[in-house]
């Protein structure tokens, strides 16, 4: 069985690669995949660009072209509340995408696909990880919003924000694989600005991932039947 991992930017994609016997290396579709083992462990591994498209033509290419049976995605993200810290890394048990909006048309809440009955998408997590649970919102953009701020808090109690995680849980959805998110935070909002805090925290909440994803390998299940 393969893992498919998808990664935004290339620092994010160098700590697994860095425990990787990387097999081989090609590019599709304008995205460069690594092939090899972590482990045991057969990894495909996309580096697919920021923002949700990118993360879902990704996704779908591990699927499709390297039959990944598990998708992970991981990276660094923003905090939108107190119950998160810079540096530390959560497992995201739910993530909704909060930049799709059908409200008007058929009354459901922000983040519900036309697909969906509900907004929050269910992930798979690893119970004997230690890593707290925590909820994702995703979307298309990175800024300082005060209306976007608001959504997040209030009406989707959203802990973690970032531009992936919700692309790739609805690619899993759809294809009907368990998705892994693992997430590092590097910005808080109401802590200045969030864009000097990502500049300056980046590194910390890399290194902070980098420790713990070699543990999260060992836990994913050959069998993809982790707890959902």
């Amino acid at each position: 069985m393969t893992i498919g991992v998808v990664t935004a930017m290339q620092c994010e994609a160098d700590l697994l690669l860095r425990d990787m016997d990387v097999a081989a290396r090609e590019v599709y579709c304008g995205k460069t995949i690594y092939m090899g083992k972590v482990g045991p462990k057969d990894v495909a591994l996309v580096l697919c660009g920021v923002g949700k498209v990118n993360a879902a033509i990704g996704a779908q290419t591990l699927l499709d072209l390297y039959h990944a049976r598990v998708l992970v995605n991981f990276g660094v993200a923003g905090s939108v509340r107190d119950n998160t810290e810079i540096a530390k890394v959560y497992q995201i048990e739910k993530a909704v995408q909060f930049d799709f909006d059908l409200t008007t048309v058929n009354g459901t809440r922000i983040g519900t696909l036309d697909e969906c009955q509900e907004n929050f998408l269910p992930l798979a997590v690893l119970p004997q990880s230690r890593l707290p649970l925590r909820t994702l919102a995703t979307a298309d953009r990175f800024n300082e919003d005060r209306a976007d701020l608001r959504l997040l808090q209030t009406e989707l109690n959203a802990d973690i924000r970032d531009m992936e995680g919700g692309a790739v849980a609805q690619v899993a959805m759809h294809a009907g694989v368990p998705c892994h998110i693992w997430k590092a935070i590097s910005d808080k909002a109401g802590s200045g600005s969030t864009v000097g805090q990502y500049r300056e925290n980046k590194l910390r909440a890399l290194q902070a991932l980098q420790k713990e994803l070699p543990a999260l390998f060992a836990l994913l299940p050959d069998g993809g039947d982790a707890k959902k």
